[in-house]
């Protein structure tokens, strides 16, 4: 390889510096030289929001569908979308949808390029006046551009957790790359150096960033989301996923996608001591919100760490209003397969074979379901939801659901959409159930369900303080429960708590259970509407495929040929 190649990975944008508008706000005056670029105070703020761009929006994230959709989660109505490559298994090096890679890189590469030149910010002008308020302008603006640098790192360590839960041991790259280097030295870092890397600046991160701003801006990186996010890494480090290399036949490079012989007990307990230093993080504020509901069309709830500040739109509810709605286009529609994992509100399991239970299968059940998923005859806008053959959301209308569910959290169904009506959302990447679930994880495999290791919380207290939120308020699981049914009891709830917030796809690959999870049929419900009652009929939607070389993805190959990088296995 020549150095005057443009690399793929690192190089998608090299001429940033040169071509100093791709750096600019899209608000900044596109004249400015690349020194006004990166001497202005107001440019280099502009510059380190810009950052924060490159995070993850789940909205539409594939083609218009969720990622859920990729999993056991949901079904994605076009038939043409490119979420349903990864259904049929007809994904590959060469052909992935989830551009992950390029988005990541592309937010590493515009983080190292502020961390390089935000000192060069010309403050003199307050530097040199001795007037007391431009004294204090200038130590703000200093203090500022300091931390604007940690967010930076903060945002960094995540596009790499991000790269890291996909793609196993990736490049580190601590710097920008230009045409002018040379890129054979540039190699696939191990597992354990990725993760060892995130979490060092996760630290870094949070011995710097306040815990709170004044203005209450959700959006930007705090305290709480270096702790939290080191929290996540930690639990898929200490994962079986990660520290076992049985499926992939003698795979040459295991250091790329296993932590090589590390201590699990050492793991999973570094695991439960990151989550609890968040929930201890009292200065916070962090709070389980007393509305689930709610949760999910806010911006400002005391459960969100960190969130992804969007817009006013209404293309969310555009693609999932049940299709029967003015402009519904049905989209993400939840399986039954998630269905029958919400628990009766006795909190046993909902039964098939129940007369009572099925002709009326959606009362008595953990509220989380009515307020996650649109059922048949739930009240939705300004009439019941028609999900039975021959209604207005069901079969029989063109792209109506294929499993007789819509879509609830996320979506404002106060909108109407003939009207253009907007409203703010915020996609939610770390908030505080996924900590208490974090930590029920990682202490249970550590200690079991009721050992507190002197931490002042058992796994067990963990998972209940989420069954028992206010508006929640799910039985207690007893504390006769062993580690391997608590085990379970655990997965289970995070499929419950954290639907379609992106946690699924990735829980099963860690768990190693994405071979049975992800490879059973997507199942539906059948709805004939009998007089003024209703017969519901489990179906099978649609076979899926799931093989375990897709634990995970194969590095693109065009990086590959240039790189000549160790594949992944398998692929």
């Amino acid at each position: 390889m020549t150095k005057n190649f443009i690399y793929p990975v690192l190089l998608a944008a090299a001429f940033l510096i040169s071509a100093c508008n791709d750096i600019l706000d899209p608000e900044v005056e596109l004249s400015l030289t690349e020194e006004d670029v990166l001497h202005n105070y107001n440019n280099t703020q502009a510059r380190a929001v810009a950052i924060y761009t490159y995070l993850p929006n789940g909205f539409q994230y594939i083609d218009g569908a969720m990622i859920a959709s990729a999993g056991d989660e949901a079904e994605h109505t076009i038939e043409t979308s490119a979420i349903q490559k990864f259904n049929t298994g007809t994904w590959n090096a060469l052909d992935n949808p989830d551009g992950a890679w390029s988005n990541c890189f592309n937010g590493i590469r515009t983080a190292n390029l502020f961390l390089e030149k935000s000192d060069e910010v010309e403050l003199d002008y307050y530097r040199l006046d001795p007037n007391p308020s431009q004294q204090e302008a200038y130590r703000t603006r200093l203090a500022n551009i300091k931390r604007w640098k940690y967010e930076a790192r903060f945002l960094r360590a995540y596009f790499y957790m991000e790269l890291v839960k996909r793609y196993g041991g990736v490049p580190i790259l601590e710097r920008s790359y230009t045409v002018n280097d040379n890129y054979q030295n540039v190699q696939r870092n191990t597992l354990e150096e990725c993760f060892d890397f995130i979490v060092a600046e996760c630290d870094s991160a949070a011995r710097e960033l306040p815990p709170v701003y004044e203005e209450g801006d959700l959006g930007r990186a705090t305290k709480g989301a270096a702790l939290a996010l080191k929290s996540r890494a930690l639990l898929y480090r200490a994962s079986d996923l990660y520290n076992d290399v049985s499926w992939c036949g003698g795979y040459a490079h295991p250091e790329l996608i296993s932590m090589v012989n590390a201590d699990r007990l050492e793991q999973w307990d570094a695991a439960a001591r990151a989550a609890k230093a968040v929930l201890d993080l009292s200065e916070a504020g962090y709070s389980l919100a007393p509305d689930y509901g709610e949760l999910f069309r806010t911006y400002n709830s005391p459960e969100i760490i960190l969130a992804r500040r969007n817009g006013a739109t209404n293309s969310f509810e555009s693609t999932n209003f049940p299709i029967g709605y003015d402009g519904g286009n049905s989209g993400t529609t939840p399986s039954q397969n998630l269905v029958d994992a919400y628990e009766m509100s006795d909190g046993t399991d909902f039964d098939w074979t129940d007369a009572e239970q099925v002709a009326d299968p959606y009362v008595n059940r953990d509220p989380r379901l009515a307020y996650t998923i649109v059922t048949n005859n739930a009240p939705f806008k300004d009439r019941a939801v028609e999900c039975w053959a021959g209604g207005r959301d069901g079969k029989g209308v063109t792209r109506a659901t294929k499993t007789g569910y819509y879509i609830r959290k996320y979506v404002d169904p106060n909108l109407d959409l003939l009207l253009g009506q907007t409203s703010i959302h915020s996609w939610i990447l770390i908030r505080l159930g996924e900590i208490y679930l974090n930590y029920a994880e990682a202490m249970n495999e550590a200690y079991g369900p009721n050992d507190d290791h002197g931490y002042g919380m058992t796994a067990l207290q963990a998972i209940n303080a989420v069954r028992n939120r206010t508006g929640v308020m799910m039985p207690a699981i007893p504390s006769s429960v062993t580690r391997e049914q608590l085990r379970e009891r655990i997965r289970r709830e995070r499929r419950i708590e954290l639907a379609f917030e992106d946690h699924r796809l990735w829980d099963v690959r860690r768990w190693m259970t994405a071979t049975t999870d992800l490879a059973e049929p997507i199942r539906g419900v059948d709805i004939n509407k009998r007089g003024g009652t209703y017969e519901y009929t489990p179906i099978e939607v649609e076979k899926r495929v799931f093989e375990p070389k897709m634990f995970f993805y194969p590095i693109p190959q065009k990086d590959i040929n240039i790189s000549r990088w160790p594949q992944n296995p398998l692929w």
